[in-house]
């Protein structure tokens, strides 16, 4: 959604992008030794096939570096770890701590050390070099980024000329029926599962209503362009529930 200078949205209500920052921050603190339980069942296990559809379409090849931005658990970084070899390298990224730590430590006991690099990094604010990563990878979290205007900007700038953007995100469904039905899914059963299993039922409340604020289709394609993003397009996965946005730099 268009943001102003004075206030910007969490889940239905506005705020200060201060306070935005914080209260994102709150969410994911709250809700990160649950969050991959929280996902298997939020997404009947869906999101697992969602990811490795995304890192297809990121058509990631050895040698290369990629950066992952608001990695979570770091399921893309695994995947990925695979894909650039031992002469690549994955800069694994969060601005929350407590998520950080979560998949930095899943990744080390899985044998996961010699091509991953971990970094807490704010997507507004990327302290890399220009031009310094093959492709750039966010799986749903550019919805939690206050100034999404501003992580397009950074990531276009920290991207290799040929290098791609590879956005993971929930977004509009495309018929009314999935639509209506995923309403009542998304603000009747989540939040209570939420409850039930994080003790966090406002956490998720939050997630569900982050997810209806968040640019639709056409709006987030139209916003990378605006970034200087070329060849920019999107897939839509069940029924549009889901979308993969790809855009490239030349």
């Amino acid at each position: 959604m268009p943001q102003n200078n004075k206030t910007t949205d969490f889940g239905y209500r506005h705020v200060s992008p201060d306070e935005k920052s914080s209260l994102v921050a709150e969410v994911f603190h709250s809700v990160a030794n649950r969050y991959d339980l929280m996902n298997d069942i939020m997404s009947f296990g869906l999101h697992r096939l969602w990811k490795r559809i995304a890192v297809s379409e990121a058509n990631i090849r050895p040698g290369q570096f990629v950066l992952d931005v608001a990695s979570g658990t770091g399921d893309l970084v695994k995947m990925m770890a695979k894909e650039v070899g031992p002469s690549g390298k994955i800069v694994m990224t969060d601005i929350n701590d407590s998520m950080l730590a979560i998949g930095r430590d899943r990744l080390i006991d899985a044998g996961y050390l010699n091509n991953i690099v971990w970094m807490q990094a704010d997507a507004e604010h990327l302290p890399f070099q220009d031009q310094y990563f093959d492709c750039i990878t966010i799986a749903f979290g550019l919805r939690n980024v206050t100034d999404k205007t501003k992580a397009l900007t950074e990531f276009y700038r920290v991207l290799k000329p040929g290098g791609r953007l590879i956005i993971l995100e929930f977004s509009q469904a495309t018929s009314m029926v999935a639509s209506k039905l995923y309403d009542l899914y998304s603000f009747h059963v989540i939040p209570q599962v939420g409850k039930m299993i994080t003790k966090d039922k406002d956490s998720y409340q939050y997630l569900v209503e982050s997810i209806r604020m968040h640019p639709h289709q056409s709006v987030l394609k139209a916003m990378m362009i605006d970034a200087h993003f070329e060849d920019v397009d999107y897939i839509n996965l069940c029924n549009g529930i889901v979308a993969i946005h790809k855009g490239y730099k030349y």
